[in-house]
């Protein structure tokens, strides 16, 4: 079965847990409870989008993490929304062919991204399937890269963040969009806000 298959058939899943409010992936969780939604956003905005001491990598490259993270669980809906925020984001940074860029993230592969990249994009890949499998080796090559302590925090915090957002989406068998299309009308927002600005109508996976 294509992908886009799997994304079609995803998205006729009903959820398995009742009660949930009427919406898509994350969404559900974010509005159970006003302080789930505060702490799920906020935490998004602490890993992709605010400064974090002695990282240099950009905002794009964060939602990058998120993606590819979010592929290796084969959760639609965390990868086709973060990988319409990244997309979005390397337009902004005049990134050459962003969607081929994100798509070959989505696939699993790291093309058309840095050497540092590669390197953060396999611990970050590495954390979601297998965290015992990361090695000394796999941080020095990073670093060698030019991957700061920072750096490397951040891949395993959002990739271990992200897998829990993950789990939340698949737990519930939320609902899910039939189209990465879908995804993009709000990226601008994410782009321009974050996720916890009362100006978003978003979420963070």
């Amino acid at each position: 079965m294509t992908r886009d298959a799997e994304r079609t058939e995803r998205a006729l899943q009903d959820p398995l847990v009742g009660g949930l409010p009427d919406a898509p992936g994350i969404i559900t969780a974010l509005t159970l409870t006003p302080g789930l939604g505060t702490h799920l956003r906020g935490l998004a905005d602490e890993l992709l989008v605010n400064d974090h001491p002695g990282a240099t990598i950009t905002r794009a490259e964060r939602e990058m993490l998120a993606t590819a993270t979010s592929a290796g669980n084969d959760c639609f809906y965390c990868m086709d929304s973060h990988g319409a925020y990244a997309s979005e984001l390397l337009s902004r940074a005049g990134a050459d062919q962003p969607l081929e860029i994100v798509a070959g993230i989505k696939r699993g592969e790291s093309d058309g991204v840095s050497d540092k990249m590669k390197a953060l994009l396999h611990i970050a890949r590495t954390v979601a399937s297998d965290p015992f499998a990361l090695r000394t080796g796999d941080m020095e090559s990073a670093q060698d890269a030019g991957a700061t302590d920072g750096d490397l925090q951040l891949a395993v915090l959002i990739a271990s963040a992200f897998c829990m957002y993950n789990r939340i989406v698949e737990g519930f068998r939320a609902r899910t969009l039939p189209t990465e299309e879908a995804y993009r009308a709000r990226a601008a927002q994410i782009a321009e806000f974050g996720y916890s600005s009362r100006q978003v109508n978003a979420i963070p996976s």
